[in-house]
């Protein structure tokens, strides 16, 4: 046993084996004084010795990841096609004249970025229309605030008021459950859901999270309990001036009452005012459920050299809700997907395995385009190697989220893991949790599934405001979001996953 270990030095003499780990390798030879215990360094040692291969392979890597974020942070192409999405087009709701024009302008910038094919997916979406004539919220009759108009939004799938609104006192809740056990007080009655963000949260989406359930679901509940129309605290996390929008759901059956969100300032004030003693409100919205409508995802896909039938994703939703320019939600996940493939482009970087574009249709009120997307994908027996999604805003990007099928995110892990000192340059990391509303569809196909998790903290200062526009946007902040996707697409496409 000695003399092949004394045999194997001298091999190891006369190889590439680094100095420092050569040094380290006599010292442990000289403390271990178990032969068993010493073959378990040798063999360790082994890996150590092709350190020269591996070091020169992590340098290649980061050289090129280099490469991108200075060459995205240079031309800035995302911030120049988002500008034009939010500004030039404007606000995108599915359905709307606005967001076929969408289409038409994405289709067209992935058809000169080196792809092998664009094309358009229908899929069918219900289109909500908020009205011709804006909606209002005022106080009636208070003693002293007689006719004070308060800021709102309908919600998007409100109902129409009479054409001179609904006026009604106010019955005041702060969840659900509450709003239920009162049952029939709600009868004739507007309902207010008053619950805030809890600002005590590090991260703004778990604070939506546990505020957005009386948007969603609130108006359906006053309904069934006889209200004459529903009005909401803005899911936002600063108090100011501006509604925020979002999705409610009816049941099928129940009455479609006006609902709408006040602003978080006039919210305050109201939830005031509600404690000195009965309010009344009139409430006035001008909505319609137009019917379903064909609408279209894009596809951009540039076919793989080597493993073609291994896909990798990158995406957004291009749809909006129909105030602002959509910039944040989700014009900058589009834009930062197509900048992706531009920057392999510019790199002129020949991707290994099948890179795809998708900019989803109707992520906002029912992600008829995922689920187009994903039925379509599954009855051609696709396999998505990893799906990355953009749906958090154009901040600076701290991390990607991951997950997948249970059964092989284990074996994800390890090359993620392997990847963490490539993006410390960066400041991004890897974190287990969620991925995309969109991408979520593809779960059982069991590939990787990742969110661009970027900065929070302002989010929902925008989501689904007037706000949500491209002066909202710092063009370096929204660069270093597509630098960071195309970094991670990079290395998914070169060494694949769950061969670590």
């Amino acid at each position: 046993m000695w003399f092949e270990i004394l045999t194997f030095d001298a091999g190891l003499a006369k190889s590439n084996f680094c100095a420092d780990h050569w040094i380290l390798f006599i010292n442990l030879k000289l403390m271990v004084k178990q032969q068993n215990l010493f073959q378990l360094f040798v063999f360790s040692l082994l890996g150590m010795a092709l350190c020269p291969v591996l070091r020169a392979q992590t340098d290649d890597d980061a050289h090129f990841i280099k490469a991108i974020f200075s060459n995205c942070l240079e031309h800035q192409t995302s911030y120049q096609w988002l500008e034009h999405l939010s500004e030039k087009i404007g606000h995108r709701l599915a359905g709307s004249p606005q967001s076929l024009k969408a289409i038409d302008y994405t289709h067209a910038v992935l058809d000169t970025l080196n792809t092998d094919k664009v094309w358009n997916q229908a899929c069918t979406v219900r289109y909500w229309y908020r009205g011709a004539s804006p909606e209002q919220v005022r106080l009636h009759k208070h003693l002293e605030h007689k006719s004070r108009h308060l800021k709102a939004l309908a919600l998007g799938g409100s109902g129409a008021s009479p054409k001179n609104g609904v006026t009604a006192q106010v019955i005041e809740f702060k969840s659900l459950d509450e709003a239920r056990a009162a049952g029939d007080a709600m009868k004739g009655k507007i309902v207010y859901f008053s619950r805030a963000f809890d600002q005590s949260h590090l991260r703004t989406f778990h604070a939506y999270g546990g505020a957005v359930d009386q948007r969603a679901f609130g108006p359906n509940v006053a309904s069934k309990h006889g209200a004459v129309a529903c009005v909401v605290r803005s899911m936002g996390s600063r108090i100011d001036d501006f509604p925020h929008t979002g999705s409610t759901i009816f049941e099928d059956g129940v009455k479609k009452i006006p609902a709408v969100a006040l602003s978080t300032r006039d919210a305050e004030f109201l939830s005031s005012l509600l404690k000195q003693g009965p309010v009344s409100l009139n409430v006035k919205t001008s909505s319609e459920d137009r019917g379903l409508q064909t609408s279209y995802s894009v596809i951009g896909e540039i076919k793989g050299s080597e493993f073609p039938n291994e896909i990798i994703l990158v995406g957004g939703h291009l749809d909006s809700w129909d105030v602002g320019g959509g910039a944040h939600d989700d014009g900058a996940g589009c834009v930062q997907s197509m900048e992706v493939f531009e920057l392999f482009k510019r790199l002129n970087y020949k991707p290994k395995r099948t890179l795809r574009c998708v900019l989803f249709q109707n992520e906002e009120n029912g992600t008829a385009g995922a689920k187009a997307y994903a039925e379509w994908s599954s009855q051609q027996k696709e396999f998505h190697l990893a799906a990355i999604e953009s749906d958090a805003g154009g901040f600076t990007p701290h991390a990607f989220t991951y997950d997948a099928d249970t059964s092989v995110l284990k074996l994800f892990t390890p090359s993620l893991g392997a990847w963490e000192s490539l993006f410390e340059p960066y400041d991004i990391k890897f974190n287990k949790g969620g991925s995309g509303a969109d991408v979520g569809y593809l779960k059982p196909q069991k590939g990787l599934l990742l969110g661009l998790s970027p900065d929070s903290q302002r989010y929902f200062e925008y989501h689904h405001t007037d706000a949500d526009r491209i002066t909202a946007v710092h063009p370096r902040e929204l660069a270093l979001g597509s630098a960071a996707m195309a970094s991670l697409v990079y290395l998914i496409d070169q060494y694949g996953l769950n061969k670590q």
